[in-house]
């Protein structure tokens, strides 16, 4: 019996959003303080730098996201389906997350019937639009400064 010749068809490695989500309430709240509005044709969202300081400096890893759905939007399994097809789309595009910033996505209730591919570009367009947001909040990194001249006491 001649057995089939073994292809190697490996998927290739899955990208996670597990690390890279806003968990606690207070990580919200700094965000929506450190931010403005902005609006897409779907959606609003928030772009804050993270905190370079304190207690939550030390957690951080990367660049986070959160979502928020609130009950306005629809029965439960309705916004789960939404905040479903939203990770989905974040997951295929995580290298795209601004780094040392934390997004915060606030879908419309016609996130829910948008066409997959749709909603995909839509979130592309606004990681795009926060990189460059992101680049503007950080200062360029410059020479370093000289030193203040030491006074002499009499």
């Amino acid at each position: 019996m001649t057995s089939l010749p073994h292809t190697d068809q490996r998927q290739p490695l899955r990208q996670s959003l597990t690390g890279a989500r806003l968990s606690k309430h207070a990580d919200y709240q700094r965000a929506y303080a450190a931010s403005r509005k902005r609006q897409s044709s779907s959606m609003s969202w928030f772009l804050a730098p993270q905190p370079t300081s304190g207690y939550a400096a030390e957690s951080l890893a990367g660049p986070r996201v959160g979502l928020t759905v609130g009950k306005v939007l629809g029965k439960a399994h309705e916004r789960n389906r939404i905040k479903r097809r939203m990770r989905e789309a974040l997951r295929r595009h995580v290298e795209l997350l601004p780094a040392g910033c934390d997004l915060i996505l606030h879908p419309r209730r016609t996130v829910l019937t948008l066409e997959f591919k749709k909603l995909e570009a839509e979130i592309v367009r606004i990681l795009q639009q926060a990189k460059v947001e992101a680049a503007r909040m950080t200062p360029p990194a410059s020479a370093p400064r000289p030193a203040p001249p030491q006074q002499v006491a009499s």
